[in-house]
């Protein structure tokens, strides 16, 4: 795991290595142990490296295959990297032992096609001396970030946003991005950052940079890959799961687990702990106490007879007052809501231990593991003339939950694409009126996540243009401690045959991800397997903005000329709005975290 950065001057023009080591600092903390650098003409390649896979020199990137004909940078992890060196072994001599060069000598022998055979995450660069061109590629899912800048002049590329932006002739907010996240609460969701000019390049994609000329094509389409899969069964789910757990244990390096006691993670421990018999294995959780509503100790504490080393962080309103600038900087970019900085703490926490974590990211949207996928699978239903499942799943998720809210989400999905957005809107009134009127009416954000066919239409669109801003959280929250976080429900075989098959192995009677709690139900706690909440890593917010630090640090940017200059907000809707949750006459922490996020990051990324 590593951050890689790079410049391709359009002019011919040399490229400064006083800019290149630049970007390299600004994201030392994604490699603190080694770092290289390529120059040659208009091409400048920096890398800084976190060892994970052959500890020792052979290791350092800059790569060059044997001939030095191809220079290559690399972020990320090719778990199956072992069998494809062995497909290679006999045209191809290894050097190291580690994924880098399978990489490298994978692209020798297919070219673009050896993305096909790579099975991990990954963004690398490989620059070819003698052709003159850049090759870039991203893994299926965005697992790894790839950011990039293009002008007339050149193209720059990084891991993170922060080692451009020294870079760029000027910094603007990218006003309708920062619409759909008041809005909407949606990030990632296209190519497009909070930053005008920067680009992500988009998951499954794969560039070809050459005489100015910079092409995108996309190499992985989910819903192209699910036609013609068998029916998965729960034992069939388990022997899938299990071949990506065992690709993931590998590592020159300790791996420990991201417990937060919902039924993702603890598969994986209870899977780890039985069918991989790793009886040294460390856990690392957030708790705040079992009388808080957000805690997740009983949960959690299932497995203290089994787990030999399992450690807790309490962040409380201190340590958050303490720690949000340096969150907020650590992102980026906005995040919707403060429930990644419980995961911050855990990363901070891991890394006083281990240098790899394996975290339970994506299985809810192959598992329709969220409450309003009830709704996409009750519209399907209907759709399909099966009343009798309709109202069967109805009274089983009115038993088991007490409350109509799935079909609430089936209704939503129902409704025109205006009265959806209408909707939002009216659930977030600090926003300016006439900032939501400027930018709403180019919003694609309904069409993407909440007019889905089916349940399988529903899923696919997650995977296009919603988990991705989970994994920038987990990847920018586990490299700010120099982590590598590996999420083993996001091998794309698992993937693909999950997705495939029918719904009902997805939701029935009233549950989510019915087929794991079936594959692993034999070695799973009976109380998580049982548990009708949903949580993940979450905290107090609202208690925490109640307190005496934040209410004077509030009160004081509510204040500030700089909030009231703008665009974005309704200043005394805002202080009407916090004042109400000071006086507990409802909960406004989500709103009061966007005025804080957007202020402060403007402030550092933009006003700077």
């Amino acid at each position: 795991m590593c951050g890689i950065a790079g410049i391709i001057n359009f002019n011919d023009q040399k490229v400064s290595e006083k800019e290149v080591r630049l970007m390299m600092s600004k994201m030392k903390h994604r490699g603190p142990d080694d770092e290289g650098i390529y120059l040659k003409d208009a091409i400048g390649l920096g890398f800084v490296r976190l060892s994970i896979l052959d500890l020792s020199p052979a290791g350092h990137q800059p790569m060059f295959s044997d001939d030095s004909s191809l220079v290559m940078i690399f972020n990320g992890e090719v778990f199956n990297y072992v069998e494809i060196k062995e497909e290679l072994q006999d045209k191809y001599t290894f050097h190291t032992g580690t994924d880098t060069e399978v990489i490298l000598k994978a692209y020798q022998e297919w070219g673009a096609a050896c993305l096909d055979k790579l099975n991990g995450m990954f963004a690398f660069v490989i620059y070819n001396t003698l052709t003159k061109e850049i090759f870039a590629a991203r893994d299926r899912f965005g697992i790894k970030p790839f950011y990039y800048y293009q002008d007339e002049n050149r193209f720059i590329f990084a891991s993170e946003i922060k080692s451009i932006l020294p870079l760029l002739p000027a910094k603007e907010p990218n006003d309708p991005i920062i619409l759909d996240y008041l809005l909407y609460n949606r990030t990632d969701h296209t190519e497009q950052t909070f930053f005008k000019g920067i680009f992500k390049m988009q998951h499954g994609t794969y560039a070809r940079i050459k005489n100015r000329s910079v092409d995108f094509k996309r190499w992985y389409v989910l819903k192209d890959k699910i036609r013609n899969q068998k029916e998965l069964t729960p034992t069939a789910y388990r022997a899938l799961f299990n071949d990506s757990l065992k690709l993931r244990l590998r590592a020159d390096v300790p791996i420990g687990v991201s417990l937060s006691g919902g039924i993702d993670s603890s598969s994986i421990v209870t899977a780890l702990i039985n069918d991989f018999d790793l009886k040294e294995l460390s856990t690392f959780s957030a708790v705040y106490g079992k009388d808080e509503p957000t805690d997740e100790s009983e949960y959690i504490d299932e497995f203290k007879s089994m787990v030999k080393h399992m450690y807790y962080t309490s962040p409380g309103a201190d340590d958050f007052y303490n720690d949000f600038e340096t969150f907020i900087d650590a992102h980026n970019e906005p995040v919707p809501d403060i429930g990644p900085y419980a995961q911050f703490k855990v990363m901070e926490l891991a890394s006083k231990h281990v240098t790899v974590t394996l975290d339970g990211q994506g299985a809810d949207e192959q598992l329709a593991g969220y409450h309003y996928f009830f709704g996409s699978y009750y519209k399907e239903l209907l759709k399909k003339l099966k009343f009798g499942r309709f109202f069967l799943e109805n009274i089983d998720y009115f038993k088991k939950h007490k409350s109509p809210t799935a079909l609430k989400y089936m209704l939503y999905y129902f409704l025109p694409d205006k009265m959806q957005s209408k909707l939002n809107s009216q659930h977030f009134p600090s926003i300016n009126k006439s900032f939501i009127h400027k930018y709403a009416g180019n919003n694609s954000i309904n069409k993407m996540l909440y007019a889905p066919k089916d349940l399988t239409d529903s899923l696919i669109q997650h995977f296009e243009y919603k988990l991705e801003h989970l994994l920038r959280w987990e990847d920018l929250n586990s490299m700010h401690f120099s982590i590598e976080s590996r999420v083993p429900f996001l091998d794309y075989r698992l993937v693909e045959a999950t997705i495939a098959t029918p719904s009902k192995s997805k939701i029935y009677k009233g549950e989510t991800k019915h087929i794991l709690r079936e594959a692993l139900k034999d070695i799973l706690p009976e109380k998580i397997t049982q548990r009708k909440d949903k949580k993940g890593f979450t905290n107090p917010r609202a208690k925490w903005f109640r307190t005496e630090k934040f209410k004077s640090y509030i009160d004081t940017m509510l204040a500030s000329d700089s909030f009231a200059s703008r665009p974005y907000f309704d200043v005394e809707v805002a202080k009407t709005q916090y004042q109400k949750h000071l006086n507990r006459e409802g909960d406004y922490s989500k709103e009061i975290w966007k005025w804080i996020n957007l202020e402060i990051w403007l402030r550092k990324f933009i006003d700077n």
